[in-house]
């Protein structure tokens, strides 16, 4: 697929919730009509810790170029949010570096809002709800292993590259589909973070998929966004685990 990024379809938003915000870029589908009784799936990407800030512009660094092209919005027809942490803040509040983690108890504030954001774009737009999806990379690897593993009933697919997250909560997750990425030279994350959660998963019964780029660091989202096939698999995964 050739890539030409276009920032123009992501509007700068803000999300306010009691005395909390959440800057965000929003994109909806090409011709989207509020009226049709046609939904459309809803992508959620969580960025890395390299992109925190308050200028809601430089969570889109690595994706403006993927999901902002007229050939992902064809093939892809989609809403897209695109929050943006805080520079003092992470999507989950632990230690990147550490061999294992236990999840926190609550998710953090930047996590909430985004959660409220998601449910509240669910009642304001024509969202298919069987098919939400979740990417996040390094820091939001983390973010996509700790929103699937609290809300395994809500999304129908997740990509987490090169993070990691709680293995005594990975059984919670079997039955949705993952494709972790990671380098096994990352000196920023340990590889066995993902190495970890994908065999904990199969050993509770669950598939995941796993690519594992042995002679690479930490950057490896750039190969992995160019993985063929990466958003056919990800578009092609429905939700039939709803909880009503």
């Amino acid at each position: 697929m050739t890539i030409f990024g276009q920032r123009e379809h992501f509007s700068k938003e803000e999300f306010k919730r009691d005395e909390n915000s959440l800057l965000y870029r929003f994109s909806s589908p090409e011709n989207y009509n509020s009226e049709s009784l046609e939904r459309y799936p809803l992508l959620i990407f969580l960025h890395g810790a390299g992109e925190r800030g308050n200028d809601n512009e430089i969570q889109l660094s690595y994706v403006d170029k993927i999901f902002g092209s007229e050939e992902f919005r064809y093939e892809f027809p989609c809403f897209v949010i695109v929050p943006q942490c805080p520079e003092d803040k992470r999507w989950v509040e632990v230690d990147w570096g550490l061999p294992s983690h236990t999840q926190p108890e609550e998710m953090s504030i930047s996590l909430k809002l985004t959660m409220a954001l998601v449910y509240e774009t669910m009642m304001n737009y024509r969202i298919d709800t069987q098919r939400i999806y979740v990417v996040g990379l390094s820091m939001g690897g983390y973010g996509t292993w700790d929103l699937i593993t609290r809300f395994p009933y809500l999304f129908a697919g997740a990509i987490p590259i090169c993070g990691g997250g709680d293995e005594k909560v990975a059984d919670k997750i079997v039955d949705v589909p993952v494709w972790a990425f990671h380098g096994a030279k990352d000196k920023a994350v340990p590889v066995d973070r993902s190495r970890n959660m994908i065999n904990t998963i199969k050993e509770n019964g669950g598939n995941p998929k796993y690519t594992e780029y042995p002679d690479k660091g930490h950057l490896v989202w750039t190969s992995a966004f160019e993985t063929e096939g990466i958003w056919e698999w990800l578009f092609s995964q429905t939700n039939n685990r709803i909880k009503e």
